[in-house]
Formats: structure tokens, sequence, C-alpha cells
């Protein structure tokens, strides 16, 4: 199954006076980076959700948020005394080596404190906390569900997008194909033209010699190598796309590898059609790489 990288998932939880918001999101990214807003004050919440997360995707740039709010009493704000005695130590220290330094600092306020991360926690107990993460654990299950299945929805989506532009390079390249045969004409025409040009010229030439420089010219406007290698790309992007993801960066990787033959079908064509089979191509590869852009 091809699965996008892009999707959105939330969902909201009660337990007694704690209620809370999950909020999951995700755009394309090189490799997995999972990034995670949780409360701190929950013990091994942070960890199992990663682990969870890492189980079930492989690409993309996802973040986790989750807010918990309580509504009694339980909830009041509490100083913790460690973090507090060591944010005035610290403040202490930095205002003693401004003053050796004959600098002068603003004073710090109370409210500059109280406002530093982990002077003033949520009151609750350690064994409300513990279980807390285990009923938040079970609970993001079907969150994590529904953001996996919306970007299996999308990739559905992207499927049906990139099997057309596959059969729309598999129409160019056909075209192209067929067109050798006429174009191979029409060179051999022009060749015998400038070769009896050549001939009849004031100076005599080196039959050798002229013959040997239209084979050469002959070869290098040669596509044949071009268009088998097309084929071949083709064949393999459809057993990538039937596979599945993660495919994402070998699909990639052939799309520059189309866009490398379409650019030398265009320089070697001398040939107008030719040359407007090779532009359509490269439009439609261009048009493949953004969608791939966001494959898993």
């Amino acid at each position: 199954m091809l699965k996008s990288m892009t999707a959105f998932a939330s969902a909201q939880g009660t337990e007694g006076a704690l209620s809370w918001a999950w909020e999951m999101r995700s755009v394309n990214g090189k490799g997995l980076d999972v990034r995670l807003r949780v409360p701190d004050w929950i013990p091994g919440l942070e960890q199992g959700l990663k682990d969870k997360l890492t189980n079930v995707l492989d690409r993309g740039n996802v973040s986790l948020s989750l807010k918990v709010t309580r509504e009694d009493s339980a909830g009041r704000l509490v100083v913790n005394a460690q973090t507090l005695d060591d944010v005035l130590g610290a403040i202490e220290t930095v205002e003693t080596a401004a003053m050796t330094k004959g600098i002068s600092l603003a004073p710090a306020t109370a409210a500059d404190v109280l406002a530093l991360r982990g002077v003033v926690e949520t009151g609750g107990t350690d064994e409300d906390a513990t279980a807390l993460a285990k009923t938040l654990m079970t609970d993001v299950g079907p969150v994590i569900d529904a953001f996996v299945g919306m970007r299996a929805n999308e990739g559905e989506r992207l499927l049906v997008v990139l099997n057309a532009q596959i059969d729309e390079i598999d129409a160019l390249t056909a075209r192209a194909t067929t067109l050798l045969t006429t174009r191979r004409e029409a060179m051999d025409a022009s060749f015998q033209a400038a070769l009896t040009r050549v001939m009849e010229g004031s100076a005599p030439a080196d039959t050798g010699r002229v013959a040997q420089e239209i084979a050469l010219l002959a070869v290098k406007a040669d596509v044949t190598e071009e268009l088998d290698r097309l084929r071949a790309h083709i064949a393999a992007a459809r057993d990538l796309l039937a596979a599945g993801s993660p495919v994402g960066r070998k699909l990639d990787f052939l799309a520059q590898e189309f866009n490398r033959e379409a650019n030398t079908l265009c320089s070697k064509s001398q040939n107008t059609e030719l040359t407007q089979i090779g532009l359509a191509l490269k439009t439609t590869i261009d048009q493949m790489r953004e969608q791939v852009q966001n494959v898993e």
C-alpha cells in the first residue's frame, strides 16, 4: 500500500478531573523526525509515544502534542522547591559575574522566576501521574490509527495520480519509438544532401573521412539507448508503486533518472516532433517528481 507523508488527527479525552487533547500532524521529510510536546511530569510518556510512532511510521516530519488540564483543586499550582533553589542560585551567579565586569543588570522579579519552566508545577501525586501515563498510552492508540489511516487514504490518491503519469510517460516513449523510423529516413536524406554538397565542392574531399564523420554524427544522434532506459525505468516505477511504501526515496531517485533520459533525448533529437515529445516527457516527469516528494 502506498502511503502519503501528510496527515492530521486529533482527539480529546477525560478521566475524573482531568481532560486532555491530542493533536498529531506530519509533512514530508527525507527521513523520520518525530517531535513530541507532552507534559514532562507524566513519567515514561514521551519515550512510550516515540516507540509507538517509530513502529508504524517510516518517513516524514511528525509532531504529536498533548495538553492536559485539571478542573478541580488538585490542579493547584505548586512551587518546586528544588528547581526554585537552582534557579535562584543561577541568578545569583549571573549577577555576581556581571557586577565583577561592571555590567548592570535589571533585577529579576518574582514573576520572571515563576515563568521559568519547572519552577511551578501542577499538583498531583506520582501515583496519579503513573496511572495517567498508562491511560494516555491506551488513549493515543485510536489517534495514531486515524493518523496512519489518513496517510493511507492520501496514498491511494497519490497512487492514482502517479500511475496516470507513468502511463503518460509510457505513451510518450512509445510515440518517440514509433517516430524513429521517420526520423532516420529524414536524417539519411539530410546526410546524403550534405555529402553531395561536400563532394561537389571546389576542393576534393576524402570519401572515407566524410563517411566516417557521418557515421559518428549518426551514432551521436542515436536515441535508442535512451528510449530503452526509459522503458526500463517505467517498468521499475510500476513495480515500486505495486510494492507500496516505503518506496518514496527510490521513486525520487527514479524520477531523477527519468529526467536525465528526457534531457538527453531533447539534446540529441535533431527532429522537431521528437523534441516536442522530449519536452512533454520533461513536463510529466517534473509533475511526477512533485508528487513523489510526498510518498512515504
